[in-house]
């Protein structure tokens, strides 16, 4: 790999024009300066292609269009397959980075040869790219482990890769309208060794009207997830079922374990606020009356 080596921006963007500018001007923004934008457009039918134009005289951003909207899948092996750059991450067309965000995992991925995917912590914000909660991977697979012996969130964004060890690999499925990301980092994993490297520098937006797999997309994410899993056993031969069960178990086991911690520390928030001990000293005489009644009513039934 050459000490400079180009970084690939990829973009794979479907009606984001409204923050669309933004993630470009933080790549614009970035300390290191040798790197280049591929934007596929999947169909667009907002105001995405006013802004190409802001940009049509930069030589570093090339613009791609496919011929309608194909998906997720296809969109982002397009992005993969024009890409020149030695080094590549995806950027959400609604997300941002840090200007410090390019520089070190350049540098990572020069100190690590046989490395395939280094993926970073994340901030999770809001719509106004407000910073809610910094997201940092279930548990960073230790060396020698599998993706598929984890949870989703094992591996999370920034995620960026060697090409020429993605090229090694059979390429993201065109077919795949979801849980693309999750299909890139199994393959990967097959060609080279994967690296966490604790960088809070990428900025996700939530709630936003694309978001292919939060909210009611949940769950049609995690079934297009287990057609990369199992896929993935396709191609290691190993054992569908036992291995999509152990996977699903854990991702279930640990959000059951979160669901429950939330249920209680809402229940205890609740407890503590003032209208709820003011209700009970209001309806105490009301609660005392009833509990007077109903054993009286339960010694007239024995008698």
């Amino acid at each position: 790999m050459q000490p400079n080596p180009l970084f690939s921006v990829l973009i794979a963007n479907y009606n984001n024009g409204i923050y669309l500018g933004e993630a470009l001007q933080s790549v614009f923004a970035q300390t290191y300066t040798n790197w280049e934008i591929i934007i596929v457009d999947d169909g667009s039918t907002d105001n995405s292609k006013e802004i190409y134009k802001n940009y049509s005289n930069d030589s570093r951003i090339h613009i791609y269009y496919n011929e309608k909207n194909y998906g997720c899948g296809y969109t982002k092996r397009r992005c993969a397959e024009l890409a020149n750059g030695e080094i590549c991450g995806f950027l959400d067309p609604d997300d941002t980075i840090d200007s410090d965000t390019l520089a070190p995992i350049v540098e990572e991925h020069l100190k690590r040869q046989f490395t395939s995917l280094i993926y970073t912590d994340f901030l999770y914000c809001d719509q106004n790219m407000s910073i809610l909660s910094i997201k940092s991977p279930q548990c960073a697979l230790p060396k020698g482990t599998s993706y598929l012996e984890y949870g989703k969130g094992a591996i999370s964004q920034f995620a960026t890769f060697k090409k020429a060890l993605y090229d090694k690999t059979s390429g993201i499925n065109s077919t795949l309208l979801r849980a693309v990301d999750q299909d890139l980092y199994l393959k990967l994993e097959e060609v080279g060794e994967t690296y966490f490297f604790p960088h809070k520098k990428y900025y996700y937006r939530t709630n936003t009207s694309n978001n292919i797999s939060l909210g009611q997309n949940s769950l049609k994410a995690s079934l297009w997830h287990i057609i990369t899993l199992v896929d993935a056993c396709k191609r290691r031969n190993i054992n569908i079922e036992e291995t999509v069960f152990k996977y699903y178990k854990y991702f279930y086991d640990c959000y059951s374990t979160n669901i429950e911690k939330k249920y209680q520390q809402d229940l205890n928030n609740l407890y503590n606020t003032f209208s709820f001990k003011l209700g009970k000293i209001i309806t105490f005489p009301f609660r005392l009356f009833q509990k007077i009644l109903k054993k009286c009513t339960h010694k007239e039934k024995l008698a």
